[in-house]
């Protein structure tokens, strides 16, 4: 009888290998689609903004007030909640309400206060479809295939560099890919070499991107807290939108506006959020300013310069993953990143079906 032959061990860096190769072909097309918005929204603000007609008019934050003031006694009664910079365009603001019936509606401001365009709630545009597309696929559920498939790139990036990762000696010509030799070598010299060279800032990409979608959970896990005080009891009337900004703006000289919040029935506090002098936050700054609504007076000042470390890792994931961490640079370089994961896709992809044919053949 002739002995039954024990099928050869994979070694770990064949392992490797294979388990790369899998999760690639697996999660590919959710990659694909993240890269591609990705890639589309880096300048979504700005591209919104250039299809919003309107001259530029400086910041007058009484004039913002008095529109304040007419959006909410018309259409029966709205309600403002918060004013956000539209982080496009210098000066242009997003006025959050609701109606009588609850129903959303974003009013987009210059910043003299003239309206420039209504969006309601359910109305979207373009690039608004692809950062919602590229957040959560237009839905919770599809919050969680992200955050999986975040999950999945990371490990797939790490993975890769192992399993490229050259001996010693031969970095220089790993790091240089094949001009001569087969089709398929070719391309594998390729796909190698544009991993090793661009694979360690993808994963910062790809990490800061993942912990977003966990942001609640990271932010308890390494004691991160919200910028907060005890409730302020109210007293009257609060104070307007423009004393609480430039009680805010006043707090952290050079600031500028990123959001004004509403005081809440229980609690008579605006919450200023402002982006201080040297932030790496390009839009939306990391700073708080809370401004007692009963008197005018600042209750608590919050720089992102002196905030926690745990707290400052929050703020730095957005601008990291974004690459506004990089200023002009950073965020063409985040296209760059978003490129190089599209194209490492297809040829994956190609590598895998030049592989078959000579098994299928065979």
């Amino acid at each position: 009888m002739t002995a039954p032959v024990s099928p050869a061990r994979l070694s770990p860096r064949r392992a490797i290998v294979k388990v790369h190769r899998w999760l690639s072909l697996g999660a590919a097309v959710f990659w694909l689609l993240q890269a591609i918005t990705g890639v589309l929204i880096v300048f979504h603000w700005e591209i919104a903004d250039a299809g919003i007609p309107g001259a530029h008019r400086p910041t007058d934050l009484a004039a913002i007030e008095r529109r304040i003031a007419t959006i909410e006694r018309r259409d029966g009664g709205m309600t403002v909640k918060s004013v956000w910079t539209a982080a496009g365009y210098e000066d242009r603001y997003n006025i959050i309400a609701e109606d009588a019936d609850g129903n959303g509606r974003t009013i987009r401001i210059a910043g003299d206060g003239t309206e420039l365009r209504t969006t309601r709630a359910g109305e979207t545009s373009l690039m608004g479809f692809l950062v919602g597309f590229h957040h959560d696929l237009l839905g919770s559920w599809g919050s969680w295939i992200v955050s999986i498939s975040g999950i999945l790139l990371c490990t797939n990036l790490v993975l890769a560099l192992v399993a490229a990762w050259p001996k010693r000696g031969t970095w220089r010509l790993a790091l240089r890919p094949a001009a001569r030799g087969p089709a398929a070598a070719r391309l594998y010299s390729w796909h190698r070499a544009l991993g090793l060279w661009v694979a360690a800032p993808a994963l910062v990409i790809a990490t800061t991107g993942t912990l977003l979608k966990f942001e609640g959970g990271v932010s308890d896990l390494i004691g991160a807290k919200p910028v907060s005080l005890p409730p302020n009891p109210p007293a009257g009337a609060p104070i307007g939108f423009a004393a609480a900004v430039r009680a805010g703006l006043a707090a952290i000289p050079g600031s500028t506006l990123t959001q004004a919040a509403w005081p809440k029935p229980d609690d008579a506090t605006w919450r200023i959020r402002v982006r201080a002098p040297g932030e790496i936050r390009r839009a939306y700054g990391g700073s708080f300013v809370l401004v007692d609504a009963n008197t005018g007076a600042v209750r608590g000042t919050f720089p992102a310069a002196r905030a926690a470390p745990a707290d400052a890792f929050m703020s730095a994931l957005f601008p990291i993953h974004t690459g506004e961490a990089g200023g002009l640079v950073g965020r063409i370089l985040s296209i760059a990143i978003g490129l190089w994961l599209i194209t490492m896709i297809v040829v994956g992809v190609l590598l895998w079906l030049r592989r078959r044919k000579p098994r299928k053949a065979a």
